[in-house]
């Protein structure tokens, strides 16, 4: 039953939490002013330095991976007689994962007795993380590969995404929202909120006035659309703003105790996209709560 589980950097977890599993990151590529870099470890990126960088106008751009990046990773799995679930980003906003398809494809002619499935999370940052590490802990609970990959992608519309930004120039530039007439902009104070919607794409769904109330509002959406949160572990995820974080960390405590809460710096790539002061929420709620954490939270 034994099978290699594989992973991006988008997943957005510390090294250390994949690392004893046995799980492959395929690095996404990032580029400042037009090097190119990789960012394997979180826990080795200087979230501070990256984003005042961005604050300072220095420019960072990210590009789709190519098939053949996927296939240095797969090839020596399958040659070792491995079969794979590869958990991976968001397809509604990124084309990484479809080039995961081609190159899971195309090793599928070369390695007919091996099985590839492939999991488009509908999400990024800790919202393909959190699925990552119920990957793992699946499998050793013994849980056969198909299985395992049969519930991730139930579970995908389990995962409720909100987050705020700053700014969505950042988002805007790049493509990464669809509904970019949502909100006009962020003046005078005020804070768009987004999420992930059904087919994981980003979307603007409402906006407040002042930080504050932002990361209210995100606890907000959790307490009311959180499942059994006694027994999950939650994400939160920042672009620089650790003490909003933290912030955010003690209301989800207060409101509705978790079992565990992960915290992560934004990693570079994803977070060239959200922009610095970015601030999110990942938690699980009903099969339909991307539909639904569009209502106004009680």
């Amino acid at each position: 039953m034994s099978y290699a589980i594989v992973t991006d950097t988008s997943a957005n977890l510390p090294y250390s939490m994949l690392e004893p599993h046995a799980v492959p990151v395929v690095p996404f590529s990032y580029y400042v002013e037009g090097e190119e870099r990789c960012c394997i470890d979180i826990s080795e990126f200087d979230g501070a330095e990256y984003y005042n960088s961005i604050r300072k106008g220095v420019a960072v751009t990210t590009s789709q991976i190519n098939p053949q990046r996927y296939v240095e990773f797969f090839y020596p799995l399958l040659s070792q007689g491995q079969d794979i679930l590869y958990v991976g980003m968001s397809s509604g906003i990124s084309g990484s994962y479809s080039s995961a398809e081609f190159a899971a494809a195309e090793l599928k002619e070369q390695f007919p007795e091996r099985n590839i499935r492939l999991v488009d999370t509908y999400g990024a940052s800790l919202g393909e993380g959190l699925l990552v590490l119920r990957a793992i802990q699946n499998r050793t609970d013994g849980m056969g590969l198909d299985e395992n990959a049969d519930l991730l992608l139930s579970m995908r519309h389990c995962m409720c995404q909100v987050f705020m930004v700053d700014d969505l120039m950042h988002l805007k530039k790049s493509g990464r929202i669809s509904n970019i007439t949502a909100v006009a902009g962020t003046v005078l104070n005020i804070k768009p909120l987004l999420k992930g919607d059904v087919l994981g794409r980003i979307v603007a769904f409402s906006k407040v006035i002042g930080r504050k109330r932002a990361i209210e509002m995100l606890a907000a959406k959790y307490e009311a659309f959180a499942t059994d949160p006694c027994s999950q572990m939650i994400g939160i995820a920042h672009a620089d703003c650790p003490q909003d974080a933290q912030k955010l960390a003690e209301l989800l405590s207060k409101v509705k105790p978790p079992k565990e809460i992960l915290t992560v710096c934004y990693e570079p790539v994803t977070g060239a996209h959200v922009g610095p002061g970015a601030l999110a929420l990942f938690f699980l709620g009903d099969s339909d709560v991307r539909v639904k954490c569009n209502c106004k939270a009680k």
